[in-house]
């Protein structure tokens, strides 16, 4: 369960990557409409959630550390922040649906925690590999099983 729980976590990490690259996509198109950001809400909004539950589940099934486990499920959590920051930028945009100052200065947070996730992301890969790299009864019966892994 340990190799799942790497692979998993290693499908997050390139979800996230592959966010940030329809992220770009989406800013890009000349089109510059709903459509052109669709890729990127359905990555944030389905695929990035559901790897993250999944590596939870491994890590869990895995026996991994508590800190770990939390860890694993922190983009799920990051991700509806996400969601929250769009919403409440759009809150403060004008009659006529245009962006605000004080629009921006909330959206641009959706980049910065975008960023929090890409980290968080790649820290439970690694996190996980370094957990599947030590062998189960190992990691079970040392005395610093429970500590995080590093």
């Amino acid at each position: 369960m340990r190799k799942a729980y790497v692979a998993v976590a290693g499908l997050m990490l390139l979800a996230v990557i592959a966010q940030f690259y329809f992220a770009a996509v989406g800013a890009f198109d000349s089109a510059h409409d709903d459509d052109s950001f669709a890729l990127h809400s359905m990555t944030g909004m389905m695929i990035i959630p559901v790897l993250s539950i999944l590596a939870t589940v491994a890590a869990a099934v895995a026996k991994a550390p508590g800190r770990m486990i939390g860890m694993t499920i922190l983009p799920l959590g990051l991700v509806i922040v996400q969601v929250l920051i769009i919403v409440l930028g759009g809150l403060f945009n004008d009659s006529a649906d245009n962006t605000t100052p004080v629009s921006l200065a909330i959206l641009g947070l959706h980049a910065l925690n975008g960023m929090a996730v890409m980290g968080v992301s790649g820290t439970v890969f690694a996190q996980a590999r370094k957990f599947a790299a030590v062998p189960a009864a190992t990691s079970a019966t040392a005395p610093d099983a429970a500590a995080p892994v590093s």
